[in-house]
């Protein structure tokens, strides 16, 4: 009897590979791998230029310095803090993007003093009224989304692989993702974002790459296009410094206010 339960599990564990979807596995694979070619820079910061385009409505432009703290858990400690125009000089927004857990994210509203934490259920929310959302500016572990390749295209005169992911939070403002990343340097090239009706909602662009440290490699400009509104943000990046001798003590809600 003994001698049949082992037989029974050893068939169980040789079929388990073939039974494994293979895109799910590939697509996984995939998001590893792009994962991984963006470990090891340690920190960075960099100014940001955002330019928020309406439909109708004059373009409105805004300064900001975002600095990135790399960990092992938190995977990632970001920073954000606007310097223009007056009326949003000051604001910040503190993220730690946790493995295996949820998110922490505050933001200080100079106008108030006041340090406010954002929940779970407030991360689709519009970043300063911007097209990218509280959500979007979270480095997501991996773990967090199922995936599934779906194939392989050119885009930007390069071969891109192209991946669905799912977040599993369901409190997540998005129901899946695709991304499309080269198959060389594993870059994302765009990501077109599904709402939780299933129907698209916006289109994010990273364009001029450059590589520092000679493995880390940065957009120089990302534009989001919310298909739904019409409207489209800008980030223009410049003055890159990596290893810049950031440290923990940068990124505590106490700091926010400073």
């Amino acid at each position: 009897m003994i001698k049949q339960i082992f037989l029974g599990m050893a068939i169980m564990l040789s079929i388990a590979p073939a039974l494994a979807d293979p895109a799910a596995t590939k697509g996984r694979q995939i998001a590893e791998k792009m994962d991984q070619r963006d470990r090891g820079f340690g920190d960075y910061k960099a100014d940001v230029a955002m330019t928020i385009q309406g439909r109708t409505q004059q373009a409105r432009k805004m300064q900001m310095q975002i600095q990135v703290l790399e960990q092992a858990d938190p995977l990632e400690k970001s920073l954000i803090r606007f310097s223009s125009p007056r009326d949003i000089d000051g604001t910040a927004v503190l993220t730690y993007a946790n493995r295996a857990r949820e998110d922490d994210q505050w933001l200080f509203l100079p106008s108030i003093k006041r340090v406010k934490r954002i929940s779970s259920s407030n991360r689709s929310g519009a970043f300063v009224g911007s097209d990218f959302s509280y959500e979007d500016l979270i480095r997501q572990d991996v773990d967090k989304y199922t995936y599934r390749f779906i194939k392989e295209e050119g885009c930007s005169g390069l071969s891109c692989l192209i991946v669905e992911r799912k977040p599993k939070n369901p409190g997540s403002g998005y129901s899946r993702q695709l991304v499309w990343i080269d198959n060389v340097h594993y870059r994302p090239m765009r990501i077109e974002f599904f709402d939780r009706g299933g129907k698209t909602l916006k289109t994010l662009d990273y364009l001029d790459y450059n590589v520092y440290l000679k493995d880390y490699w940065r957009p120089g400009s990302m534009v989001m296009k919310n298909h739904q509104s019409g409207n489209s943000t800008t980030l223009a990046w410049k003055s890159y410094q990596f290893k810049a001798g950031l440290k923990e003590a940068d990124f505590t809600v106490g700091q926010l206010a400073r």
